[in-house]
């Protein structure tokens, strides 16, 4: 499975991982992208939004309605982008912008998650995971963007 796109190239019986990026949509049965659910970016940014939504509802009440609203939101807002993104996917530039915001969102749910983990230390090794998820996730949105940027088709992509 690319970990990019999340498609699989299926030869034969055999079935080949790619991970290089110059690989075309071609007739060797490459099974494309049917719903935004098929990204690794979406499946990734859904769990973690779940678990900053559950590990939120820890902090005391002070936090949970201040600091604990604004990581709930951004944290999910990463993923809302990257499925509105998709559904904008025939306009390229379109799926940039919001490949940026998810982007961006997800930075932000960085800043959110610091601040946290030094004002609440009762759940420093739950957030020190989380922020080690979202960097991640941060930069498997920065590689799916630059292959958007260059080898995305708009809609003709998932006809191939």
């Amino acid at each position: 499975m690319d970990q990019v796109t999340g498609c699989e190239l299926r030869v034969a019986s055999y079935e080949l991982r790619v991970a290089g990026y110059e690989l075309r949509v071609a007739s060797c049965g490459l099974t494309t992208m049917k719903s935004y659910r098929d990204l690794n970016i979406y499946k990734l940014s859904y769990d973690l939004a779940v678990k900053v939504h559950k590990m939120t509802l820890k902090l005391p009440k002070h936090e949970l309605f201040e600091e604990g609203s604004q990581v709930r939101r951004s944290s999910k807002g990463v993923t809302s982008c990257i499925v509105e993104g998709y559904g904008r996917r025939k306009y390229k530039a379109d799926f940039i912008k919001f490949l940026i915001y998810a982007h961006a969102s997800c930075d932000e749910t960085i800043l959110h998650l610091n601040f946290l983990k030094d004002t609440n230390g009762f759940v420093e090794k739950e957030i020190k995971a989380l922020l080690f998820s979202y960097n991640e996730l941060g930069g498997k949105i920065n590689k799916f963007l630059k292959y958007v940027e260059k080898d995305w088709k708009g809609g003709r992509d998932e006809e191939q």
